[in-house]
């Protein structure tokens, strides 16, 4: 999970302390020092108290000291001397503020902002398990696939199933976004839904909704010529991507794999810790990536002996692989221990801690900046790959309407790939290195 706030900032926790102090004291200090605990506690159930949060962890994380050369305190007492009618008002102001910092990065999310974000770096959700679409040839919401270990397999869901009826409401002209949210729902309530399935009438089934471990490494055993190729295809680095990608490749090592292709095209990134547990994977030896913070602070984090692996590696990358993504790609590239192929990568050499607020939203701020192993800064640049192909508009359209050809000889990156396997002249791992490893207290940071 994320690394969060406690409940209140350091600020609140002191006026709430006051707070107690003042009951048992007030006599003590007087009718001045009771106005201002009053004052406080105004403070505390205003929307206020989230300005104040927010500028409270900006001011003690974020990367730039110097606050893009805003006067930081200034924004302060700007915000705080404003009213706010609303919640909505205070999120309002608060954006406007965190844009002087000129970091897209750094931003604040309304409680369901956060809640998305917290679902979808956890890799697990509250639902009953499938995939689903909106099909282009019936119009009709149609399941892709239902998910391994969910109460939608186990009660027999199937691809091709048309979704006609949620806990009786018609799905006809429902977009699948409204149907998520009808599907989705708190673990251990019932939920019903009609099924159409070729070669028999409609019928109901009867789920109940779990904690869903959402998949984020598929793989798969290619036989390309004579060789044995494993590929796997990682979608983004949420909590458990680091053990589904441990159990891939050691599936795939019990099949007697030659070689490796790691998919990570449009892979946006996500948590630091697994990109790190997933280079130590693929790397015996040898520095993964080294971050610096707003002190100047350097923290070097490097592989341990735990390679799982050291087969002859392709790893794949497009326009869309950044952050976590990039830290994988560089550490691999530059150990020379994988050939990249692609395009060029997105460039986001940057690192959040994503802290909830105390009604719920939430802050991203940006706390470090990271170099690949070789020191190379690839903020706004990217990763230039060994072997630069780019997909034209006519392939890049014939994969997203056939993800099938994805993976396949039909997909011309993943066909380099092969091709530069089968001269297994490359990806030999580095010479030993001295090994080391980055403090707990990174294993939450988002990328």
């Amino acid at each position: 999970m994320n690394q969060s706030a406690k409940r209140y900032s350091p600020l609140q926790v002191a006026l709430i302390g006051g707070a107690i102090a003042t009951t048992a004291t007030a006599s003590v200090f007087g009718p001045a020092w009771t106005r201002c605990v009053r004052a406080a506690l105004a403070l505390q159930d205003s929307p206020k108290a989230i300005v104040d949060q927010v500028w409270q962890v900006v001011n003690r994380e974020y990367v730039d000291g110097k606050f893009n050369q805003q006067d930081w305190q200034a924004t302060r007492q700007s915000l705080l001397s404003k009213d706010y009618a609303s919640r909505e008002e205070a999120y309002a102001a608060i954006r406007e503020a965190l844009q002087k910092l000129g970091d897209p990065y750094t931003r604040f999310m309304d409680p369901k902002q956060y809640e998305a974000l917290t679902s979808q770096t956890s890799g697990e959700v509250s639902g009953i398990g499938i995939r689903m679409e909106l099909s282009e040839k019936t119009k009709r919401l149609t399941v892709i696939e239902a998910i391994e270990n969910s109460p939608a397999l186990r009660a027999g869901l199937k691809a091709g199933d048309e979704i006609l009826a949620i806990d009786g409401k018609p799905t006809k002209d429902m977009k699948v976004d409204d149907a998520s949210k009808l599907i989705r729902g708190k673990a251990g309530t019932p939920i019903t839904l009609k099924l159409g399935r070729l070669g028999r009438n409609a019928f109901d089934v009867k789920l109940v909704r779990a904690t869903i471990e959402v998949p984020t490494v598929r793989y798969t055993l290619k036989q390309e010529g004579n060789r044995r190729v494993g590929y796997i295809r990682l979608r983004e680095f949420s909590s458990h991507a680091a053990d589904q990608m441990r159990r891939a490749i050691r599936d795939l090592n019990s099949k007697q794999v030659n070689a490796y292709v790691l998919d990570l095209r449009g892979n946006p990134g996500g948590l630091l810790q697994a990109s790190i547990e997933i280079s130590r994977m693929w790397l015996d030896n040898g520095g993964i990536v080294r971050t610096v913070d707003r002190k100047g602070g350097t923290e070097d984090t490097k592989a341990n002996r735990t390679a799982l692996t050291n087969l002859p590696l392709a790893v794949l990358v497009d326009g869309n692989s950044a952050s976590a993504s990039e830290i994988l790609t560089g550490a691999l590239k530059d150990n020379k221990r994988a050939v990249v192929i692609g395009s060029q990568t997105f460039g986001k050499a940057l690192v959040q801690s994503v802290h909830e607020l105390s009604d719920g939203s939430g802050l991203a701020v940006t706390i470090a900046h990271y170099y690949t192993p070789q020191g190379t800064d690839i903020n706004r640049k990217g990763i230039t790959p060994d072997i630069k192909l780019d997909l034209t508009e006519a392939q890049e359209r014939q994969l997203a309407t056939n993800p099938d050809l994805v993976g396949t000889q039909n997909d011309p990156q993943y066909a380099r790939a092969i091709a530069v396997l089968s001269g297994n002249n490359f990806a030999q791992p580095p010479i030993s290195q001295p090994s080391g490893s980055m403090s707990a207290g990174a294993r939450d940071l988002k990328l």
